[in-house]
């Protein structure tokens, strides 16, 4: 059996009064009652929202909860800020407080949480938590996204979608042309074509995402499919969807090329990256600025991608675009 991940908006609560804790709580509650959980489950993740809330309020005074499905039975919740950073080593010893408290905030969520995990330096942190009901035997998967709409209109330009297979993956990022409905109609129609035949032959998938969206405004598509049991990577792009491989110590963009998908591109040629195996792949829309670079966070691609993509969100975001960040892990998925 294999997954299909379809795209979704990251919601995105703003943390800057204690009274906005519990629309916070009831919010991340209810996607936890929609996706199943039962009524002990759903506390859990209550439970893990208040405390990721507080801990902005006490640390950073004011910051964001990003709440998304993980689409394999999860919630995800990150807490976002741009406070100072903390100790972090010592903030997960019960007891400890640098906001005066009793200290226990940090630790409950780790312990509450199937997957947790933090990045705090000067510029901010960003705090993760996934949890799955307690009866669940899925394996958490080691991918994130941040999709964020321009002035948070309810349609969104960019679309996306994972489809995963035993020891495989196939993943693609669009941007319509524009912001708007009629960018989203364009990036979605791509995605429907691609969640129909995610493994196809690179090239040919293409070519059906370009009839796809036809009679839309067209828009950038990059597609990456990566197999486990060779550890190499297929990408193919047209247009201005960025994509980069983050190895030990180097990083390398991914070639795509010039046209747009839906309206006229003359080629859709693949490349092969060959022992990419425990790298991070990284798309992204051109709502996210390109002259990033991740040497600059000591340690944090040994993170979660979904940290590193909540953060590339928070520090470089453009501010005039729908922005997409999507950030997986090269390594064999359970389907």
């Amino acid at each position: 059996m294999g997954l299909n991940i379809p795209s979704a908006l990251t919601e995105v609560l703003l943390i800057e009064d204690v009274s906005q804790i519990g629309h916070a709580r009831r919010t991340a509650q209810k996607l936890a009652e929609h996706l199943g959980f039962d009524e002990t489950d759903a506390g859990r993740v209550a439970l893990v929202a208040t405390e990721l809330s507080s801990n902005i309020l006490k640390h950073a005074a004011h910051g964001q909860l990003h709440l998304r499905a993980t689409g394999n039975g999860g919630v995800e919740m990150i807490a976002v800020d741009r406070g100072q950073g903390f100790d972090l080593d010592s903030c997960l010893v019960d007891g400890f407080s640098t906001g005066g408290t009793q200290g226990i905030g940090m630790g409950a969520i780790s312990r509450v949480a199937q997957v947790f995990d933090v990045y705090a330096d000067p510029r901010g942190t960003a705090m993760l938590a996934r949890l799955y009901p307690r009866a669940s035997t899925v394996s958490d998967i080691r991918y994130g996204v941040s999709q964020h709409s321009l002035h948070d209109d309810p349609a969104c330009g960019d679309a996306w979608h994972l489809a995963i297979e035993p020891g495989r993956f196939s993943v693609m990022v669009a941007d319509g042309l524009g912001h708007g409905s009629e960018a989203e109609r364009a990036a979605r129609d791509g995605e429907q074509v691609f969640a129909r035949s995610a493994f196809d032959e690179a090239t040919r998938l293409m070519a059906d995402m370009h009839v796809g969206m036809t009679g839309t405004r067209g828009g950038a598509v990059a597609v990456a499919q990566y197999n486990a049991a060779t550890g190499s990577l297929r990408f193919t792009g047209v247009g201005n969807i960025g994509a980069s491989l983050i190895g030990s110590g180097k990083s390398r963009g991914l070639a795509s090329h010039p046209g747009i998908v839906g309206v006229q591109f003359r080629k859709a040629q693949p490349f092969d990256y060959a022992e990419v195996g425990g790298q991070l792949l990284i798309l992204y829309s051109d709502g996210l600025q390109s002259r990033w670079n991740l040497a600059d966070y000591p340690g944090l691609t040994h993170r979660h991608p979904a940290l590193i993509a909540a953060i590339l969100h928070r520090d470089f975001c453009r501010g005039r675009d729908d922005v997409t960040v999507f950030v997986i892990a090269l390594e064999a998925i359970d389907g």
